[in-house]
């Protein structure tokens, strides 16, 4: 726990580097576009597949209107965005993890250098497809939120902070381990960084404060990978955040 705290307010201090305000303001604005397209786009769809007439045995003939469908399913997704926002923010950030990894250690850890870098369509892949897997997961959650109501937060916080935490956490320890062993770091550190993942998430219920959240995250994650590579190599003294 001592490590976290410490991760935590290492991250909140350095909220004054441009580089971090940069990828907030970057997140927020994609994410803005996200849900608005696909809100726009979900209406439209809706709205078109649902148009003209449907003839029911014994209730007869049905006239839907594709405009008033579509215009409906459009403000209904909109208004989802309000429990979307957060994981479509998170998930938007994860383009910019490595900006924010590049900050934390050259102002903390100028002793260590990524041995490994990304082509940019690995990147892009990669966090399109964190995106699909926030969007279904949490769109999949809105099921189990109306059904165990009471269970809704416990829900949400474990869902996301093991979605948030694996991904956090790999992209930090992919610039200095590869992308294998990264993985096989994650298997071996699962719980403590599915709680780790929990803790931030928890902010996320404050409304403002949820959106800087993904950027602390992440910095946290690499404070954290940093110390824990630290102690398995018994280098406190050399990786140690100055």
């Amino acid at each position: 726990m001592t490590q976290i705290t410490r991760a935590i307010a290492l991250s909140i201090s350095q909220f004054s580097d441009r580089r971090f305000q940069r990828v907030v303001l970057k997140s927020i604005v994609l994410a803005i576009v996200a849900l608005w397209a696909l809100a726009a786009g979900g209406g439209s769809v809706l709205g078109w597949l649902f148009s003209g007439d449907l003839t029911l045995p014994w209730i007869g003939t049905i006239t839907f209107s594709g405009s008033l469908i579509g215009w409906g399913a459009f403000w209904i997704i909109l208004g989802l965005s309000v429990f979307l926002m957060v994981p479509v923010a998170s998930a938007m950030s994860a383009f910019f993890v490595d900006d924010v990894a590049r900050a934390v250690e050259e102002r903390h850890y100028p002793n260590t250098q990524a041995q490994y870098s990304s082509k940019l369509s690995e990147e892009v892949r990669e966090s399109l497809g964190f995106l699909g897997t926030m969007l279904v997961a949490n769109l999949i959650a809105l099921i189990f939120y109306a059904l165990f109501t009471v269970f809704a937060p416990i829900i949400f916080w474990s869902l996301n902070g093991y979605l948030i935490g694996r991904e956090y956490f790999y992209m930090a320890a992919k610039r200095h381990l590869g992308r294998d062993t990264a993985l096989s770091a994650f298997r071996d550190h699962r719980f403590r960084v599915w709680m780790c993942g929990v803790i931030f998430v928890l902010p996320m219920s404050v409304p403002l404060l949820n959106l800087l959240v993904p950027v602390l995250a992440a910095a946290s994650f690499t404070h954290l990978f940093q110390g824990w590579m630290a102690d398995r190599n018994g280098q406190r003294n050399l990786n140690h955040p100055r």
